[in-house]
């Protein structure tokens, strides 16, 4: 039979127990909850005339503001190369004001070589994990979608997810890849009836719901021992440094 035992503070020698937090319930659950529409970005990953990863794209947006979302889909040209332009140049400022503004994201990717694409991948390393105070990304929601020209495949959704891991960002469960996606949208660009579309619908609908289950508590969420920790010795160094 299981028996629970309560370990004395002896058990934990390497823990700081000024920096120690025991997660608490109430903390999750704010007083207050926001109530302007839930604001997300969408990124995707090519340039060309019929993309197929910008059509999925809008036709998430279309969803996610039936859904009650305010939605804004980042244009990808004319966006330099990471470290070939400076951090002021005007589409790297753009993109990166998008990202503070938004409280949940959708990149959707074309595989390309088994891979998501450098379109893509360009957008993502523009945005800091810090910038100054701020953290654009972090605790924020996320959606992963990908498109492909021949059979189904997942590889592009799996790094995109990594990346969001890396970005500590909240990456749903659901996600979608559409095979074959130039026989899954019209002249018009509308994607068409089918159970790909019916994923999507899924996915964009789970990621309203986390988004409005996460965005008051995104900070408590995210907050770490270690960084609490950290913060804890810098401003002791800060305070006992002998000289200004």
């Amino acid at each position: 039979m299981h028996k629970e035992s309560a370990l004395p503070n002896a058990e934990l020698p390497a823990l700081d127990r000024q920096a120690f937090d025991v997660p608490d319930l109430q903390r999750l659950q704010p007083a207050t909850h926001a109530t302007h529409a839930p604001r997300i970005l969408l990124l995707y990953g090519s340039v060309r005339e019929r993309s197929y990863s910008r059509l999925l794209t809008e036709e998430a947006a279309r969803l996610l503001q039936a859904m009650g979302a305010e939605t804004r889909i980042f244009d990808p040209r004319g966006l330099p190369l990471p470290d070939d332009a400076p951090d002021s140049h005007p589409r790297v400022q753009e993109l990166r004001q998008l990202a503070q503004w938004a409280e949940g994201m959708v990149w959707t990717s074309p595989e390309r070589h088994g891979a998501m694409t450098g379109i893509l991948k360009a957008q993502i390393d523009w945005i800091p994990l810090a910038d100054g105070a701020v953290r654009p990304t972090q605790g924020k929601t996320l959606a992963v979608m990908q498109v492909s020209g021949g059979s189904q495949s997942f590889n592009a959704v799996n790094q995109l997810r990594v990346l969001g891991r890396w970005l500590r960002m909240i990456t749903i469960p659901n996600q979608s890849s559409v095979a074959k996606a130039f026989l899954e949208f019209d002249e018009d660009g509308r994607m068409k009836p089918s159970p790909y579309y019916e994923r999507v619908v899924d996915v964009m609908e789970e990621l309203v719901k986390f988004t409005l289950l996460t965005r008051d508590s995104a900070q408590y969420l995210v907050d770490r021992y270690s960084e609490r920790r950290e913060t804890a010795e810098a401003l002791s160094r800060r305070v006992n440094q002998r000289s200004i």
